[in-house]
Formats: C-alpha cells, structure tokens, sequence
C-alpha cells in the first residue's frame, strides 16, 4: 500500500508541536497500534511484531473502544491520512450500512448477496475504518454476522472505534445470538485496545452557551426563536415555511434559506424519522436549528415476549426471551441521538432551544451511554475548533 509522507505518530506530533490537541499518556499505546499497523501495510507484515499476525495472511487490525471524548476517532483519523485513499474506505458505521443495504437491492436475487458485496469491497480497498461502531438494528445485526466473516475472508483489514468493547455489541439485543459470529470474527481479526484514558478532549473547548439555548417560558421561547431566525438570516413570520421534501416525504419546518433550515423538534425526532433522513438533512444544509427540544428520557421496564409476537419476518427468537422496552419519549430521543451524530459527523453546525438545561434533559433511562456521547458531541459542536 503506497503510504503518504507523515506517520500517523509524526501527524500526532506535530499536532501537539503546534497546539491542536495536548498530549495525552493514555493515548500512547493506542497510537504505538496504529503506528506499527501503518508501517505492516506500507511495507509488508514479514517482519512486524507477532501480536499482528494471525493464522494465514493477512494484517490484523484494530478495534479502539472507550468512553466518549478519549480521542478514538482522532487518532483513527492519523491512520486514515497516512494511507493511500483509494485503498482506505472510512465512514462511519451508519453511513457504511446505508451502502450495504443499497447494494442488497441491486444484487436482489443473487443466491448470497453478501458474499458479492464483500468481494466487491475487497477488490476495491485494503482497509475499512468504520467510526462508532454501534449496533442497535436487528436488522443490521443479522446482516453483520455474515458480512464481517465475508470481509475477513477476503483478507481486509478492519480498524474501528466504538464506545463498547465487542463483545458488548448489541448486548441485550433481540436474537443477539445470531450476532455473536460477527462478534467472534471482530476478536479473531482485529487487536483490541481500550482507551482508558480520564480527560474528555471535547470539553477543552467547550463553548455550549453558542448552541444551546434554554427557554424560561413561552413568551422567551417565542423571542429566542425569533433572534436565531434573524441571527440566521432566514425568514420570520407567523406561518410555517413550505415542507421540505425528504426521502419521498414532507417533513415540516419553520423557515429556511439556501444554507439555513429550522425546524421543531416534534417535525424531525417525532415520528417515522431515520438516520438516512439526517444524512440527507446534512448533505443540503450548513446549519441546522432544532427548536423546543423537550425532556427526555424516563424509566424503561422489561418484558417478556410471547413466540411469534414480534419480527414475525425473521423470526421472533425463543419464548420467554428479555426484551427491554423503552421509557415514552425514548424513540424521539434515540432519534435525536442520531440527528446529533450524524450532523457531527458531517461537520454541520446545530443550534438547539430546550426548557431545560443540557444537564438535565437526559437524566436516566434505558439510553444514557448513547446520551453521553450525544452530549460530549454538542459540548464540541458549540467550541471554536468546530467547522
């Protein structure tokens, strides 16, 4: 693999040289990883430490977990850079599923459509770098377990971050036990490392009060929409501007420009709502306000199911199996978990109005790790260094 001119240790070095990040001890051993799996795909794993060898050919990769704000996605993206692009495919995981789905309809009727997509991806790049590896569908659970021992068939090199180590992957899911091949083929084909670091890097920043703005009452909820609407440039009135079109489907906002689009948060986190949605949502816009986003999160309660009372189209796994079930507004929430990072991930700015305090609008319920990593992501989207 041709390799660029800088490690990713001289990135991280220079980095710090010039006041970009501060240096951290934690993340040294991680970064050391990522340095020798640089220098086994540039020239070959011959003479690279065994702890990068595996059984057969093939580079062992990476699996970086840890708490929010460690600098996984940093450090991945040094790796990234140093790579030959053509060879290295990064996205993040939402994104990467979105593509697999979309070839399943084009290879619609192939006798395992799965196998041809990691054939395809395999003769296309050497490395796959997926950021935040979180699985929460069902649906992509049952794929995954294939997939990934398809991929490692075929000698690709996966490194990751996630904010579990594997085998928490979609822990307490519904027939997780068809998720746990993929889990075992993550172990036996990547080194796992736990960045274990105390320092949240998206807090050195930190500049919320730019983003998020917590209402007293009606009447100052109604004047703070209007000062944003006119800090934005965007029309103000008393009507709703015209739906925009999303996916074959209207989705109402408040105002927008070519740049600029507001909307209440029932409208977009309310509602037959999906990550693809945001990444469309992102794609169009610069900016995005999110109006009355309200409290979130409540006790969730257990279950236990009956045969054959849910996923009647894979099948509903065994009888008397747990199933958790969320607290009321806890799909709204998870969808806006998922707004959160998918304008993130695509750098787009987000300004929100809430009667309550960042603090305090997730408090307990069944999301509170997927809430934190919402919430170290908004403390960064408001700092200066984000663009």
């Amino acid at each position: 693999m041709h390799a660029s001119e800088e490690s990713p240790k001289e990135r991280y070095k220079n980095l710090v040289k010039n006041a970009v990040i501060d240096f951290d001890p934690s993340q040294q051993y991680a970064l050391d990883a990522l340095q020798n799996l640089y220098q086994e795909l540039r020239v070959g794993a011959a003479n690279q430490p065994r702890f990068f060898r595996r059984s057969g050919s093939g580079i062992l990769g990476l699996y970086l977990w840890g708490k929010v704000g460690r600098g996984k996605t940093l450090l991945v993206n040094l790796l990234v850079e140093s790579l030959d692009h053509e060879k290295c495919l990064r996205l993040h995981f939402h994104h990467f599923m979105a593509m697999v789905h979309q070839q399943l309809k084009h290879h619609h009727g192939s006798p395992d459509p799965l196998k041809i997509i990691a054939r395809h991806l395999a003769q296309q790049y050497q490395v796959l770098c997926f950021d935040e590896f979180f699985v929460s569908d069902i649906g992509d659970a049952m794929l995954l377990g294939r997939l990934m021992q398809y991929l490692f068939r075929y000698q690709v090199t996966l490194v990751a971050t996630s904010n579990t180590p594997p085998e928490d992957l979609y822990r307490d899911g519904l027939q997780r036990s068809r998720f746990l091949p993929a889990i075992e083929a993550i172990k036996n084909n990547t080194r796992t490392i736990h960045l274990a670091g105390h320092q949240d890097h998206r807090n050195k920043h930190a500049g919320l009060d730019k983003i998020y703005f917590t209402t007293q009452n009606s009447t100052h909820a109604e004047t703070l929409t209007e000062d944003l609407l006119k800090r934005y440039d965007l029309p103000v009135g008393d009507t709703t501007s015209d739906p925009i079109m999303i996916m074959g489907r209207k989705i109402p906002c408040v105002s927008q420009n070519g740049s600029t689009i507001c909307f209440q948060f029932s409208h977009l986190c309310e509602g037959p709502r999906s990550h693809l949605d945001y990444m469309e949502i992102a794609r169009q816009f610069e900016v995005v306000i999110l109006l009355d986003v309200p409290l979130l999160g409540g006790v969730a309660y257990e279950r236990i199911k009956a045969r054959g009372t849910e996923d009647g189209h894979i099948g509903s796994g065994a009888t008397g199996e747990r199933a958790v079930a969320l607290s009321r507004t806890d799909d709204a929430a998870r969808r806006f978990i998922a707004l959160i990072d998918e304008l993130y991930d695509q750098r787009i700015r987000l300004v929100l109005t809430s009667q309550v305090p960042l603090c305090e609008l997730y408090t307990h319920g069944n999301l509170m790790f997927e809430f934190e990593r919402a919430r170290s992501r908004l403390m960064e989207m408001g700092s200066s260094g984000y663009s």
